[in-house]
């Protein structure tokens, strides 16, 4: 889906509205409905109201899903400055959250201008390749445009790859990456290059591969929420705040990671509490006595939603927890209004195989690449 329309707003407009559960701005009120724009407008508004602001972002709102929510749509003129020809769509009513099929973040070129928007296809595959990058962009601290793409540094959680990495498309030659690594990455002090490669290209795991970099296939897959597990089986299954999991995560890092210290070791579990400032975060958990023994995230943005750090502690597996967490994430989601879970895995992790039983398929490949 490409015909999209667009709400402009900043991400705690966002996440409020995550809340609430409908996006109600105060033109709501004002003038009885939501200004919306499409692509080849929004930069018009975004000049007017948010000049060289650098944290806007693009809510791409499904009209059909406005249509079915029993609100009107109605194309009429802008304000005076405006081509008089240009008709703008105004949503006669608050738009559900759940129309919403993706967050595009809305950045001004070097000069601070807007210009039209690349909207990427939105149907469930692009939805769900869409989210973790998306996410990325709108927790970092600053953005930083590379060859190809975007670099986010994140300066609260330092030690997380994911969050201080660049974020490119296909094609960019192993030279030209390992220069905006070090330009960026190293420029900020991190002591790890790490790239998240959207749609690789041939050859691209191989050049980063020669020239030392470690790479993992990273595969996205998505399930609608109607084709996932009821809730039967989930009576073990909390709601928990974040740092109830925070022993779980530190012993699964202090595992894998030999010698990590407690400050990185707490930036690994920190990340997830200021993607709450921009995503609806739901924490769970399973209990064996008085220690959590096994968790999963999920985390809401419009009708889309993504389940990460599926995890259980060793001596607790093969007891169905792991189950008993998606069931349960599941049905938030579904309770939500969100009609599609997305996440991400190794593409030779044996949790696929598990995932696709579940309902979840192929949605894209990314390349994860590290170099210390």
């Amino acid at each position: 889906m490409t015909d999209v329309l667009l709400h402009l707003c900043s991400p705690p407009e966002w996440r409020a509205a995550l809340e609430a559960g409908v996006v109600a701005p105060p033109s709501l009120t004002d003038v009885g409905f939501v200004h919306l724009s499409t692509a080849d407008q929004v930069a018009l508004p975004a000049e007017r109201l948010f000049a060289g602001r650098r944290d806007m972002v693009l809510l791409a709102v499904d009209p059909g899903r406005l249509e079915r929510a029993g609100i009107e749509v109605r194309w009429e003129p802008g304000v005076p400055g405006d081509p008089e020809s240009m008709r703008f769509p105004h949503a006669y009513g608050a738009i559900p959250a759940t129309a919403v099929l993706g967050v595009l973040p809305y950045r001004p070129d070097d000069d601070g201008r807007f210009s039209a928007p690349e909207v990427p296809p939105l149907d469930d595959a692009g939805r769900g390749r869409l989210l973790q990058p998306s996410i990325l962009r709108r927790t970092a601290t600053r953005e930083v445009g590379i060859a190809g793409g975007v670099a986010v540094l994140t300066d609260s959680v330092p030690s997380s790859m994911l969050h201080n990495q660049l974020l490119v498309g296909p094609g960019v030659d192993t030279a030209t990456l390992v220069a905006e690594a070090d330009r960026v990455l190293g420029g900020a002090g991190l002591t790890h290059a790490a790239a998240y490669v959207l749609a690789p290209a041939p050859g691209d795991a191989d050049a980063l591969r020669a020239d030392g970099w470690r790479i993992e296939d990273l595969v996205t897959m998505c399930a609608p929420v109607a084709d996932l597990p009821d809730a039967t089986g989930t009576e073990l299954v909390e709601t928990v705040d974040l740092d109830e999991l925070r022993p779980l995560f530190d012993a699964s890092w202090r595992e894998r990671v030999p010698g990590i210290t407690d400050d990185q070791a707490a930036h690994l579990t920190d990340r997830y509490r200021i993607e709450d400032a921009v995503v609806a975060l739901h924490c769970y958990a399973v209990r064996e006595g008085d220690r959590v023994v096994a968790t999963c995230l999920l985390k809401r943005d419009g009708g889309t939603a993504w389940l990460d750090a599926v995890e259980t502690v060793p001596d607790a597996r093969r007891r169905g927890h792991a189950n008993a967490l998606i069931r349960a994430a599941a049905a938030t989601a579904r309770d939500a209004g969100c009609d599609l879970v997305a996440l991400d895995t190794w593409a030779d992790d044996w949790k696929r195989a598990w995932y696709a039983r579940l309902g979840f398929t192929d949605a894209g490949h990314a390349l994860a690449a590290v170099r210390d």
